[in-house]
């Protein structure tokens, strides 16, 4: 394996990295966790041996920020006798064991096989887990649709920049999905990407999600925390659902922006942003901002390159298309082979109205599958409101708005579930999304 030793005593480090290469293994060193970072920059590393001790640092600290960056090498944490309780608090803050120091190299030798070894089983997993992946129609941009075909050729064109975009859509319509392709294939693809859900946090705890804060910086600060700004580091910071973000936190969004810079909460010291901004939304941004809402110097930071995501009723030519593949998808997860869809049931998803977009359309297919048996999937084995003729089912057939078609439809699924969280999961939707729909359409 590849390792790297981090640790800022000379002797330990030379002892280590000497022992490690007896033992079959590369060793690569750091004294700081800057240069650590450099190091996990340049060299494919397996796992990480850190101390817990940096000189003026603390191996927690770094710790902590290899946790928020995501995937990152196991590590094993080097520590004296008389700190095993701050050991085993590592293990419970992410480090894959600890080893005391001076250590025993046949105990270190046995570690580091215990780990190789699970390292060669999550490879494994890894493995089966891309096959499948590889048919997920969420990763796959294929339409029929002439906007759609558009509005890929923009997104991979404008992934090559480091310019900020901005898209739009209403929920579920597939904005994270499209983001995501945006990082793929850019410059930073080998780089994080963080997303962060704006909406489910309020405006205290969406500053400090963002950009981190210090100890004892507001009651619950309990150690200082890295926030998503430096977990993206390098990479791509995808801001879901911008417009919920108070007026409050938006001059530090500019800030972030315009400058590369932010200060963590609690603290004056302004620290670098290595991060391409996306972001997406299901408001109109420019009636924000003529409401006073949203600052209009965000809005254009943002909207450098816009995208537009449609409705899935928007895609009539797609939905068949993406619902064999989610159909393909699930049975593959299943292990139920080839499974395709009886008439009536694509007469049925065409009629359907998708008020929750892509996103309702994964969860009825797998909530169908899941519940049906055979090689194929008919309008019976479908949810009771595509089959409920007799309950005053709405299709796009009735003469009706697509509101009162939306309205009817929700109501329908809150009245049949036991709670808003389980209605929102089912339209595919957010519960803030949910309760502004129902209080647009006079539900609530």
């Amino acid at each position: 394996m590849n390792i790297l030793v981090v640790d800022d005593e000379q002797n330990i480090l030379r002892t280590t990295c000497i022992a490690l290469k007896t033992m079959g293994h590369q060793a690569f060193q750091a004294s700081s966790s800057r240069q650590a970072e450099r190091v996990l920059n340049e060299e494919p590393i397996d796992a990480i041996i850190l101390d817990m001790m940096l000189g003026n640092e603390n191996g927690l600290d770094y710790l902590d920020k290899l946790e928020a960056e995501g995937e990152h090498p196991p590590v094993v944490v080097f520590t004296a006798h008389s700190s095993i309780e701050t050991a085993v608090q590592s293990m419970k803050r992410g480090a894959y064991d600890y080893i005391q120091k001076p250590f025993i190299p046949e105990d270190l030798r046995q570690l580091l096989a215990k780990l190789e070894k699970s390292l060669a089983d999550s490879g494994k997993l890894k493995e089966l887990k891309g096959i499948i992946e590889s048919s997920n129609p969420t990763l796959q941009f294929e339409s029929n649709e002439p906007e759609m075909q558009e509005t890929f050729r923009i997104a991979t064109k404008a992934a090559a920049s480091e310019a900020n975009i901005l898209i739009l859509g209403s929920s579920g319509t597939g904005k994270t999905m499209l983001a995501r392709h945006v990082h793929a294939n850019s410059q930073r693809r080998d780089k994080p990407f963080v997303t962060v859900n704006c909406p489910s946090l309020s405006k205290e705890l969406l500053e400090s999600e963002l950009f981190g804060h210090i100890k004892g910086s507001f009651t619950g600060a309990t150690k200082d925390t890295w926030g998503k700004v430096s977990a993206a580091d390098g990479g791509t910071l995808f801001l879901d659902e911008i417009g919920e973000v108070a007026l409050e936190i938006q001059p530090k969004l500019l800030r972030l922006l315009q400058d590369r810079e932010f200060e963590r909460v609690g603290e004056t010291r302004t620290r670098k942003a290595n991060v391409r901004v996306l972001a997406a939304t299901n408001r109109d941004l420019s009636k924000e901002v003529e409401a006073g809402t949203f600052r209009e110097d965000l809005f254009y930071r943002l909207n450098v390159i816009g995208l537009q995501m449609p409705s899935l009723r928007e895609r009539p030519g797609d939905i068949l298309s993406i619902t064999q593949r989610y159909v393909d998808f699930f049975a593959a997860q299943l292990g139920r082979g080839r499974v395709v869809l009886a008439e009536d049931a694509q007469q049925a998803i065409v009629d359907y109205a998708w008020p929750g977009n892509l996103r309702e359309l994964k969860n009825v297919i797998e909530r169908s599958l899941i519940l049906s048996e055979g090689q194929e999937l008919t309008k019976a084995d479908l949810p009771v409101e595509f089959h409920a003729e007799s309950e005053g089912r709405i299709t796009t057939g009735s003469l009706i708005s697509l509101e009162e078609l939306e309205a009817a439809h929700i109501k329908r699924v809150v009245a049949k579930t036991a709670s808003l969280d389980e209605a929102s999961n089912v339209l595919g939707i957010d519960p803030a999304t949910l309760y502004r729909k129902r209080k647009k359409l006079g539900l609530c």
